[in-house]
């Protein structure tokens, strides 16, 4: 049973709204973090956002850029959001969601026709927590059920221009599977960040950009994100990319 369609500020200062259904799925920090990570230079003409959810990426990214952005998302309940939220933002325009399966995105597209490429993927194994009390919209999210992080660099790689980017968020404790995968898919890391959710705390997750068929070397290791101080108050660095002021 479908829940009530709710609206909600999704940076309150830029007047960005997004539409999201209870009890199905919300949009997380690791989105806003990751457009806020996004790098996009003058030339980008074409962006797509690999299982867009709710569309908070392409919503976020239209802050950035004017190039025209293709949200794709499998769940249907998930795209007549996106879209009704594109249009909430009057941003039809410039983003379109697809109803469309990541694992043959390809053959829809040319080839090589893609600037960046984006991506909040599923950051668990099949079979890790428990994923089977879940609704699954949340679970499809978070494991890889129906796509596997090979089966995304393959598709980004088909995608992507020479020297483009695919940029992503995932578990810091995945790292040197991820770099293993990039390498062979002959994606070349370029920039990585490293994000706690307080000081002194492990990292959770780390922010990646890559560049297709790219020349190895190069890679800037940024400064590490701290979202919370020690009492639990969010930093400087974290109310900037929400576009909020800290309170006096």
């Amino acid at each position: 049973m479908a829940g009530s369609e709710l609206i909600h500020d999704l940076l309150s200062v830029e007047g960005l709204k997004i539409i999201q259904t209870t009890g199905v799925l919300r949009f997380s920090l690791d989105s806003v973090l990751l457009a806020n990570f996004v790098s996009i230079g003058p030339r980008t003409k074409q962006i797509m956002d690999f299982g867009t959810g709710l569309a908070p990426i392409p919503l976020l990214l239209s802050l950035k850029t004017n190039a025209k952005i293709i949200g794709i998302e499998l769940q249907e309940e998930l795209c007549q959001c996106a879209e009704k939220s594109v249009r909430l933002n009057g941003l039809d325009q410039q983003i379109d969601i697809v109803r469309d399966d990541i694992r043959v995105v390809h053959s829809h597209y040319l080839p090589s026709s893609f600037d960046l490429i984006t991506c909040n993927p599923p950051f668990f194994p099949v079979g890790s927590g428990k994923n089977t009390s879940q609704k699954q919209a949340v679970r499809l999210a978070k494991h890889e059920e129906t796509i596997d992080f090979h089966t995304l660099l393959t598709q980004a790689g088909r995608l992507l221009k020479t020297g483009g980017k695919f940029v992503f968020v995932h578990r810091a404790e995945r790292l040197e599977e991820l770099i293993l995968a990039l390498n062979q898919a002959k994606f070349a890391l370029k920039r990585l960040q490293f994000v706690y959710s307080k000081p002194k705390t492990k990292a959770l997750t780390m922010l990646v950009e890559a560049s297709a068929k790219g020349k190895q070397g190069g890679l800037k290791i940024l400064d590490p994100l701290v979202i919370q101080d020690e009492n639990g108050q969010y930093t400087l660095e974290a109310l900037a990319i929400f576009r909020q002021r800290p309170e006096v």
